[in-house]
């Protein structure tokens, strides 16, 4: 069910109670889910496994499902907004019972998720929100705080200076956020005087040769780059890249996000100043109890909603964790979700 009087403005009587009556409708009408004894079916429509972390999500995901009872299919779009439009077709079509998302692009899924749920079938996002569609469950990390966390560890470690924000894809939900929450500790920063933006990079895609090419046009320029806050690990290896080829690394501090076993390699070496660990298997244990409850017609309830450009939707946030060199070993290895040997193996060669 979706509980966020708490979070919605005050309506007048009748608007209210005509909304509530929407909302108990929407969550406890007669729509598709697994009957008594019949096994949940849950599509996983995942963007890409491009980045590290995903496969580690959709591991721990599958597993907890299958023990929760409930049978998972797995379609990888390979970045391609196409290709996940018909493969969320065609996972509707094998008889899932919920959809469990990450979208390529969080506008252009719109219309395929109002089919799917045209259906009976219900629509979890998974850490991207698909936006103006209306999705029954919203479950991700507090992407506004990630940004904000880079931006502070940054900024405490290069109180003056250039900085250049290299940003996620134009068409991910989380990039929006994440961008949002880094201006709210640059710009006043920036009013201040105190540093300057001397480049922000926002690529249509998560593409590390797009934002290089991006990086090294910042770089010619010649304005001074003091400090990297990257929308990724991913791209944070790629500013490193770049400014390393124009042997201007020295003193820069680079963050990202997602604590990659390259990015905290990075992080133990010197190279990379900070990685946002978001424990994924919280994340995906989170997903998969939600998705078989959602496949069982269960009610659910939240905390907080989030805006989807046109529905308010049940958020379930988590929060995410930083991680600098000195807190490596009181996260990521304290979680198991590096081993030490893996962390501080290119230091020992």
């Amino acid at each position: 069910m979706r509980n966020h009087e708490a979070r919605t403005p005050a309506l007048p009587a009748i608007a209210a109670s005509m909304a509530i009556l929407m909302l108990f409708t929407s969550c406890h009408g007669n729509r598709g889910r697994a009957e008594p004894g019949q096994t949940p079916l849950i599509g996983f429509s995942l963007d890409s496994l491009v980045v590290e972390r995903w496969s580690r999500d959709v591991d721990i995901f599958t597993r907890s499902a299958n023990e929760l009872g409930a049978d998972v299919l797995l379609r990888v779009a390979d970045q391609d907004p196409a290709v996940q439009e018909r493969q969320i077709r065609e996972l509707a079509d094998a008889g899932i019972h919920v959809l469990v998302v990450v979208p390529n692009d969080a506008d252009r899924l719109s219309a395929v998720i109002a089919e799917v749920r045209a259906r009976g079938i219900r629509v979890l996002s998974y850490d991207r929100l698909v936006r103006n569609a209306d999705v029954d469950l919203y479950v991700s990390f507090d992407n506004e705080k990630v940004g904000r966390l880079m931006a502070e560890s940054v900024a405490r470690a290069v109180p003056r200076g250039g900085f250049v924000i290299i940003n996620g894809a134009k068409t991910d939900n989380n990039a929006l956020m994440l961008n949002s929450g880094i201006h709210g500790v640059l710009d006043p920063m920036i009013a201040a005087g105190a540093i300057r933006l001397v480049g922000e990079i926002w690529p249509d895609s998560w593409d590390n040769e797009v934002v290089k090419a991006a990086l090294e046009r910042v770089v010619e320029s010649d304005r001074g780059v003091d400090a990297v806050i990257a929308g990724n690990d991913m791209l944070a290896e790629a500013a490193i890249s770049v400014l390393s080829e124009n042997r201007l690394m020295e003193g820069v501090r680079i963050a990202g996000q997602d604590a990659d076993l390259a990015a905290c390699q990075r992080i133990a070496e010197g190279s990379q100043y900070a990685t946002v660990y978001k424990p994924i298997e919280r994340l995906a244990l989170k997903a998969a109890g939600y998705a078989v409850m959602l496949a069982r017609g269960e009610e659910i309830r939240t905390d907080a909603v989030i805006d989807d450009g046109r529905y308010e939707v049940p958020y379930v946030r988590l929060e995410p964790i930083l991680v600098t060199r000195d807190l490596l070993e009181s996260t990521v290895i304290k979680d198991g979700f590096h081993a030490a040997e893996d962390v501080y193996r290119n230091l020992r060669k």
